[in-house]
């Protein structure tokens, strides 16, 4: 895991320019930093070194032709297997070190890129230059697991792991996209291409940008990159073809390849040159990874858990349970209103652009706990996606079962009709209730006509409607549609693995662990596992509203059935009673009149009335306050100026 970033400048002081955006994600990779520069383009590298801790993994690295000139971000598990496949081919090749930046290279210079990552099984984003081309191309992973974001600032191209470091470039003065903006406010992350700053994007997953040299000082908007962004891997493809075949699937059959899948994934990703451990927070994902590693590991494995004072919040209990069972050296820690006061100012400079899942808050806590002992983890991540985890989706299916089974004029009389229950229910409990906020969740999903709306509103917090002076279609748009997939649980699925997924669980999971130097690696996000989920039956996964089916069957091999027929509790902490007392203070500065009339699109009047409303328990408005206090937080950070 490292950090990469790159500028094209011809200025006196252009070394110095690229050192401060290295600088500003040093944490990526403390161990070793190296820089590069011809014809105009300055290529940086910082290293954290976890394969081959020799010189002989120093980047940027040059190809044995002299040709290609690599920076790259990642880990690629099969790079044993692919150096024997050139050593078959060329039995001569001069390799200097084991390192799979070394291998990666070769097998560019030897297939091209396209070929060189469909045969890659890893987690990457990677700039290469081509020197008798003049052409740069940059690629990332499948599902988005490595961070890669380009643009054009002052007219001039420029690309790093992190927003934070572009925002180094010497006179150029960033300002907000407002429909980023609108993403953040609703859901608390920002969603698809476009980054939080206007002209600043991100490469989407599973894709590859070549550009000539002489489009180095020509600035390109998305549209214009629209049709130069390829695939090398399409999980839509996958999807459909997955789909299609699901019928005549055997259950057990696909069972047992994903168990050895699984497997392999787990036992590929444990190979390291430093000491490896993992996340365990007692859920079934992570249970599952830590429980097979554990069986191909000599002697014990580390592993670490975050658990919360707060009881209705807290699965640490059952993490240490988990590790008895399978025998791994377990050590936890348990976060308070206090810690969460002490890492609050930080967030808006780890998470790099404006993000609020509170879930950030031990995520970050339980990489710091495991960066003592080790500089690897592996965690569960993933698996809530794939194999229909979450429990929203047995809500989302049946609202839109309703939807879709109702007449026109049920609908009719039932929307007006929910609307007075909410309004009656607000007036006779002066106090916030959970039956009046739920009537009112359920008036604002019953207007949907499009299930990935839905889905949306699940995600979003309760009041997200009401704080935008626009509306909530800005953030509605930034990611495609899942085509020609009729199942709605799919639908669902698709969506959350192209949105959710790589825009928020795998956004945290990278700047929580790089916060503290640590590489996080995610087997469930293995792309062969990924593709066999597509071609289990939907019962198969998801069936009595219980999901991730095969991941259970597969865990009681491993722990009791009582460690996995439990209710899913999640990650995050209790923010809603933490936001009335000990983070009271902080909240009401970041919610003033003068700092929120700094934010677009915000309605200033509307949030300062939930937030009172919050405080006298009126309303559990905690998950989208949130919302409102990172991106303010982000902003005073960043001190990115309002979208024009």
């Amino acid at each position: 895991m490292c950090g990469i970033a790159g500028l094209v400048s011809e200025r006196a002081d252009a070394q110095t320019a690229l050192a401060r955006m290295l600088g500003s994600i040093r944490h990526r990779g403390p161990d070793d930093i190296g820089m590069w520069s011809g014809g105009g383009l300055l290529l940086g590298h910082l290293r954290l070194s976890i394969v081959d801790l020799t010189a002989a993994g120093h980047q940027p690295m040059i190809s044995n032709s002299g040709n290609l000139v690599l920076v790259y971000n990642g880990e690629i598990y099969n790079s044993n297997e692919l150096r024997e496949e050139i050593g078959r081919v060329d039995p001569s090749y001069p390799w200097r070190g084991h390192s799979d930046t070394e291998v990666l290279l070769a097998c560019i210079e030897r297939w091209g890129v396209q070929a060189a990552l469909q045969r890659c099984n890893g987690m990457f984003a990677l700039a290469l230059w081509d020197k008798a081309k003049r052409t740069l191309t940059l690629a990332r992973d499948r599902m988005g697991e490595k961070p890669l974001y380009f643009g054009w600032p002052k007219g001039r191209f420029a690309f790093a792991s992190e927003l934070k470091a572009l925002c180094t470039i010497p006179d150029w003065s960033p300002r907000m996209h407002a429909g980023a903006i609108s993403c953040v406010l609703s859901l608390g992350y920002v969603r698809g291409a476009q980054s939080a700053i206007d002209g600043i994007y991100r490469l989407p997953p599973a894709s590859m940008l070549t550009l000539n040299a002489d489009e180095f000082n020509n600035t390109q908007t998305l549209a214009d990159l629209s049709h130069r962004i390829v695939q090398y891997w399409s999980l839509q493809n996958f999807a459909e073809t997955g789909l299609n075949e699901s019928d005549v699937g055997d259950e057990d059959a696909l069972l047992s390849t994903l168990s050895d899948l699984l497997h392999d994934a787990v036992a590929m990703r444990m190979t390291a040159d430093v000491p490896i451990g993992a996340f365990l927070s007692g859920g079934i994902d992570s249970s599952l990874v830590t429980a097979i590693m554990q069986q191909h590991s000599t002697q014990k494995i580390q592993t670490f858990c975050i658990g919360f004072d707060e009881s209705s919040h807290n699965e640490a209990n059952y993490a240490r349970v988990v590790a008895e069972h399978i025998g791994s050296e377990h050590t936890d820690l348990y976060l308070s209103a206090t810690h969460a006061l002490d890492l609050v100012p930080r967030l808006a400079t780890i998470f790099d652009e404006p993000f609020a899942d509170s879930s950030q808050l031990p995520t970050l806590l339980v990489s710091e706990l495991a960066r003592k002992k080790v500089k690897v983890v592996l965690s569960g991540d993933g698996g809530d996606e794939l194999f229909a985890g979450y429990g929203r989706y047995a809500s989302i299916l049946q609202i839109w079962k309703w939807l879709n089974q109702s007449s026109f004029s049920a609908r009719h009389v039932f929307k007006p009709a929910l609307s007075a229950m909410t309004m009656a229910s607000h007036l006779l409990t002066p106090f916030y209730s959970k039956s009046s906020q739920r009537l009112e969740r359920l008036r604002e999903r019953t207007q949907f006509s499009d299930i990935d709306d839905l889905r949306l509103s699940f995600i979003a917090g309760a009041g997200f409607t009401h704080i935008q002076s626009s509306t909530f279609g800005q953030a509605q748009s930034q990611t495609p549609r899942p085509m020609n997939i009729q199942s709605p649980l799919r639908k669902v699925l698709f969506s959350d693995q192209a949105d959710y997924l790589p825009d928020n669980i795998l956004h945290k999971v990278d700047r929580a662990t790089m916060a503290y130097s640590l590489e996080a690696r995610v087997p469930l996000l293995d792309h062969r596992i990924v593709e066999l989920s597509w071609h289990m039956r939907d019962s198969a996964l998801f069936s009595d509203n219980v999901g991730k089916r095969p991941l259970r069957k597969l865990l009681r091999q491993y722990v009791p059935a009582s460690l996995v027929d439990r209710p899913k509790q999640g990650f995050a902490p209790p923010i809603t009673q933490w936001l009335r007392g000990p983070l009271r203070d902080w909240a009401e500065t970041l919610l003033s009149t003068e700092s929120l009339r700094e934010l677009p699109l915000v309605d200033v009047a509307e949030v300062q009335r939930l937030w009172r409303n919050h405080l006298r328990l009126r309303i559990d408005a905690g998950q989208v306050l949130w919302n409102v206090l990172m991106l303010c937080s982000w902003r005073s950070y960043m001190k990115i100026g309002r979208s024009l």
